[in-house]
């Protein structure tokens, strides 16, 4: 039930002997021989399990090939890690970084492996959810993410994140402009949603928080002895400080629901349909009981979301367009961008905003 490393893809292997080295010297306590596996999911910086005797850790560090400084910023994830871990037990705790290129070319960090179960698509065949437990773990999946909002930003050290005042127009403009710069010709051009995105535009919220960014199932690590038990958060790649709702569309632009249509179920990533899981419309609803919160315009976010998950696809998949990766599970991408425009465009037609 939980991620297994496996044998390192093709193109994507290390200089294990400078590894070792550098991770002899600058963690303090290990010892033993070194053994370096990777964990196959995930589509932007590869993640690597690295076993030094006794002791299991992750690595992390950007694409071969990625162009895209600020959504491959090592240090400023390890950064966060460490001042956030002592007001949020859910982070991995960081161990080492270095933005020095003689270990591997490119900045990288060692957290620690966070053991656990991780939900993908299908639920593993020795785990199932009655319906009243997959309404519970969707509650306590949102009241950990209303957690992460409650903290104090200015506390806890993480003001480097920068200022939240016009968090959403410089995300519309930052994300509209990498799509404009990775679409290749088979790709749609967004340009209807884009636009109501601008048109729409909801003003600066009065209570700016910490965001995750891609907070989800697949990011959740489970007790293995309570798999009701959230004690791990993963990929702090995209945290940010600005507008919670933002993080709640972003989270939600994934969450595919039994009743979705059919092209929106082949895109489901995680077991979002489980009898008795929450629709994304009482997932907000609770939102709004939770934080007080005015959530009444939430197509706007849930719209946002769906865009900003085509750019990530729409990125990666112009990495497989111009031969910068083999990894044949990205050729499929561009028709989950094609599906996002659809389903974007829906919630366009149907919001009262």
């Amino acid at each position: 039930m939980k991620d297994t490393a496996q044998t390192i893809r093709e193109g994507e292997g290390l200089d294990e002997g400078a590894l070792y080295d550098c991770l002899m010297s600058s963690i303090p306590g290990l010892s033993g021989p070194m053994t370096l596996t990777q964990f196959p999911s995930g589509f932007s910086n590869l993640t690597y399990l690295v076993r030094v005797g006794e002791k299991e850790m992750v690595l992390r560090r950007p694409p071969f090939g990625a162009r895209i400084k600020s959504a491959h910023d090592m240090g400023r994830e390890y950064r966060i890690l460490s001042a956030l871990r002592p007001h949020y037990p859910y982070c991995p705790e960081p161990l080492y970084f270095t933005e020095d290129p003689e270990v591997m070319g490119c900045p990288f960090y060692v957290m620690e492996r966070m053991e656990g179960i991780i939900l993908r698509k299908e639920l593993p065949e020795d785990l199932s959810y009655t319906p009243a437990q997959a309404k519970t773990l969707c509650e306590t999946l949102l009241d950990v993410q209303v957690a992460l909002h409650s903290i104090d930003v200015e506390k806890a050290g993480l003001g480097f994140l920068g200022k939240p005042e016009g968090y959403v127009k410089r995300q519309v403009e930052g994300w509209s402009k990498r799509y404009r710069n990775a679409r290749t010709e088979d790709a749609p051009d967004f340009e209807a949603v884009m636009g109501w995105l601008v048109e729409k535009m909801p003003v600066d919220t009065a209570r700016p928080t910490l965001v995750h960014n891609d907070y989800k199932f697949d990011n959740i690590v489970l007790a293995e002895a309570n798999p009701m038990e959230i004690i791990g958060v993963l990929d702090w790649e995209m945290a940010t400080y600005g507008d919670p709702l933002m993080d709640l569309g972003n989270s939600l632009a994934y969450w595919v629901e039994k009743g979705d249509p059919e092209e929106m179920q082949m895109m489901r990533l995680m077991p979002t349909d489980m009898e008795g899981a929450l629709t994304r419309a009482e997932l907000v609803a609770r939102y709004g009981r939770l934080t007080g919160l005015d959530v009444s315009g939430f197509d706007y976010y849930l719209c946002f979301g769906l865009f900003r998950l085509a750019v990530i696809a729409q990125q990666i998949y112009q990495r497989y367009h111009q031969g910068l990766t083999q990894d044949k599970r990205f050729a499929m991408l561009i028709f989950g961008v094609q599906i996002l425009e659809r389903a974007a465009l829906s919630v366009i037609e149907s919001s009262h905003l």
